[in-house]
């Protein structure tokens, strides 16, 4: 359990990104969060197994794009607290100029920002506090460190973080205004729970989050598949998160490698990598 929270944090409510750290065996959190989690976990174990495909697949996405792509530099917004391998590593274990700008909103998040900055001496790494619901902001700030150079492609990864914006918050709005001011050859890679395997524990689900303050928006394939509008997707195109490029899965020492495949409604999340032309 985490102590000496920032004292802008609000530990009265449970986090999604802290219940996320639960989800994977993170001691960042707090007894909020944990009991938030079990609540979810009881009404859906497989969330774990959905935590984990997420991050595997952010680690294969980043490494193709990085590989195959030739793309240095990432905006990674909805970071979560840090766990590692981080995107960056992943990034510069490929390239080691990559250059990475991680995004959150959660304070606790900076607090953990050190493991962030761990950068490789010839690239660079960057953390700002912003909401991915308030896109001028986020992009101004994401300016200022100077490290991204938007005139060159950037991946802007979106990992299991849209389904936390409503569309009451525009969220096709809110993708194609950060798409909007990257160059051609840029990339989305994006990964999103959905209610098309098990619509009924999903249900409950969101009203789990909801009680506690967060608010969820499942989308099925079709409206997942929207945020990839005039992109060129990658094969297979969208897919649950761990039939994305299983072949292309990631071999980071240490890495827990699961004994058996896991089904699709335990991960029900649809996952795919476009690139802008």
């Amino acid at each position: 359990m985490t102590d000496n929270a920032p004292r802008d944090l609000d530990t009265g409510k449970p986090h999604s990104a802290r219940m996320y750290d639960y989800y994977l065996g993170g001691k960042d959190h707090f007894e909020v969060d944990e009991q938030a989690a079990e609540a979810v976990a009881f009404t859906w174990p497989g969330v774990f197994v959905c935590a984990r495909e997420n991050r595997a697949f952010m680690h294969r996405a980043t490494r193709v794009l990085a590989r195959d792509h030739g793309i240095g530099q990432w905006l990674d917004i909805g970071t979560g607290i840090p766990t590692e391998p981080n995107l960056h590593q992943v990034a510069q274990s490929v390239l080691p100029k990559a250059r990475v700008v991680y995004v959150d909103n959660d304070p606790l998040v900076l607090k953990y920002a050190e493991r962030l900055m761990r950068s490789t001496s010839e690239g660079r790494t960057a953390y700002v506090e912003a909401d991915v619901t308030d896109p001028g902001t986020l992009l101004d700030r994401v300016r200022a460190t100077g490290v991204l150079d938007l005139s060159r492609p950037v991946a802007l990864s979106l990992n299991a973080v849209l389904h936390f914006v409503t569309d009451a918050a525009d969220p096709y709005g809110i993708v194609a205004r950060l798409l909007d001011v990257l160059p051609p050859g840029s990339a989305l890679a994006l990964s999103h729970g959905t209610p098309d395997f098990d619509p009924e524990t999903v249900a409950r689900i969101k009203e789990i989050y909801t009680r506690s303050g967060t608010a969820m928006q499942l989308r099925t394939k079709a409206e997942v598949a929207r945020f990839f509008d005039g992109l060129d997707l990658l094969e297979p195109g969208l897919a649950v998160g761990h039939r994305w490029r299983p072949e292309a899965a990631a071999t980071d020492a240490g890495a827990e490698q699961p004994t058996e495949q896991p089904t699709d409604a335990e991960v029900s999340l649809w996952a795919g990598v476009g690139i802008k032309g």
